[in-house]
């Protein structure tokens, strides 16, 4: 896996208008991840990909009638096949932490990286989807020198109360023992 010019190389390329510029450009210090499933508990559609490029159609499922007007991205959605998606170039904001707060910081979107991945908080994750994220935040942390094993959490842990992912279901302690040997 590699990146050039902040878009993974060999990744879906699937560009939104859901993005802006960092205010801080190089200020790349957060790795934040959710899960995603449209509808919910649902897998191996498209819909992740019209939400997060606003083509989400409101008649094509009641749930998409109360979401299809979001105008929400990621960075990365990496699908339960291990197949990789990318919205947004990394060196852009992505919209995707909404009100949150990391280390005494507001607004995470400023410094993060989101990564969603296909699935619910119940719901096991994917032995690919794992394999997936485990070299996507090694080249990550690779490329992004503030970036950091230490610096990776859940939106729950970023938006206490008002967002559950990637919840119960998602092996922390897979991940990053897979990370050791890192910079930390």
């Amino acid at each position: 896996m590699e990146i050039d010019k902040h878009w993974l190389k060999n990744a879906i390329k699937l560009p939104t208008a859901n993005f802006d510029h960092r205010p801080v450009a190089v200020d790349i210090s957060l790795i934040v991840i959710h899960c995603i499933s449209l509808p919910p508990g649902q897998f191996g559609n498209d819909y992740i990909d019209q939400l997060f490029c606003n083509q989400l159609h409101p008649e094509q499922h009641p749930y998409f009638q109360e979401i299809y007007q979001l105008k929400v991205s990621a960075h990365v959605l990496i699908k339960r096949s291990g197949e990789i998606t990318q919205y947004v170039a990394f060196n852009h904001r992505a919209w995707h932490a909404g009100v949150s707060e990391y280390n005494g910081r507001q607004g995470c979107n400023d410094f993060s990286i989101g990564i969603e991945l296909e699935g619910t908080e119940t719901t096991e994750y994917t032995k690919q989807q794992y394999q997936q994220l485990t070299e996507l935040v090694k080249v990550l942390i690779t490329h992004y020198p503030d970036l950091t094993a230490q610096n990776i959490v859940g939106h729950s842990q970023i938006a206490a109360g008002r967002k559950t992912d990637p919840g119960d279901s998602f092996n922390w302690e897979k991940l990053l023992s897979t990370l050791d040997g890192n910079k930390s």
